[in-house]
């Protein structure tokens, strides 16, 4: 039939590779790992309302000037993108090597979910990286008169160690994603490309007869 694909059938004797079963079966002790980080994820939402709670109380008081404020704000902010990592370590960590979450056509479901795979969440773990990095350079900016030079210039270096990082990891994913849709795309070679000789002579004889 036009439009059908070829099915892969178990062994003809019934048996199951029960050794490469059990291999596979050990990516359910990952499984905690993830449970962990949402325990890591919870203490980030901890510290985040005590920082607030202590922004808060220094603003009403009015023992905070503009520039701690502001320097609060940014931890505010890098709890925040920390919290960001870690739902995209869990979340898209468990889909790729652990099992399907199964989150299609769900309202909720994140844009990036429904493509990721390890090179995917290479990169965009190494772009959440290099944005934190950024929250804690501009931090060592907005308080440069208490900063350290070398430890300003040793953060830098770093920050833009990270960036190069990120850049290579975006481009050597480029030509791997392309590679892996082409075996995709491969591997749905309808299965009428691959006809049998004997359905072959079987038309031929049958379109031979008188009408």
């Amino acid at each position: 039939m036009p439009g059908k694909y070829k099915a892969v059938l178990p062994p003809a004797n019934g048996s199951v590779p029960s050794l490469g079963y059990a291999l596979f079966a050990t990516r359910w002790l990952q499984a905690p790992l993830y449970f962990g980080l949402v325990a890591a994820q919870a203490l980030y939402v901890w510290e985040f309302f005590g920082e607030l709670r202590s922004l808060m109380h220094g603003v009403v008081t009015g023992a905070s000037d503009e520039n701690v404020v502001m320097l609060g704000v940014l931890k505010l902010v890098d709890v925040v993108m920390i919290a960001n990592l870690l739902i995209m370590v869990i979340v898209g960590g468990y889909e790729t090597f652990v099992s399907r979450i199964g989150l299609q056509g769900h309202r909720d479901q994140p844009e990036w979910l429904s493509h990721v795979n390890s090179n995917v969440l290479k990169v965009k773990l190494a772009m959440a990286i290099v944005g934190i990095s950024s929250i804690h350079l501009l931090q060592m900016f907005v308080n440069i008169h208490h900063t350290p030079l070398q430890e300003l210039q040793w953060g830098t270096i770093i920050h833009m160690a990270f960036i190069v990082s990120a850049c290579l990891l975006a481009y050597m994913a480029g030509p791997m994603e392309a590679k892996a849709v082409l075996l995709e795309q491969q591997s749905r070679i309808p299965a009428q490309e691959h006809h049998d000789p004997a359905d072959s002579s079987a038309q031929t004889a049958s379109s031979d007869r008188p009408e």
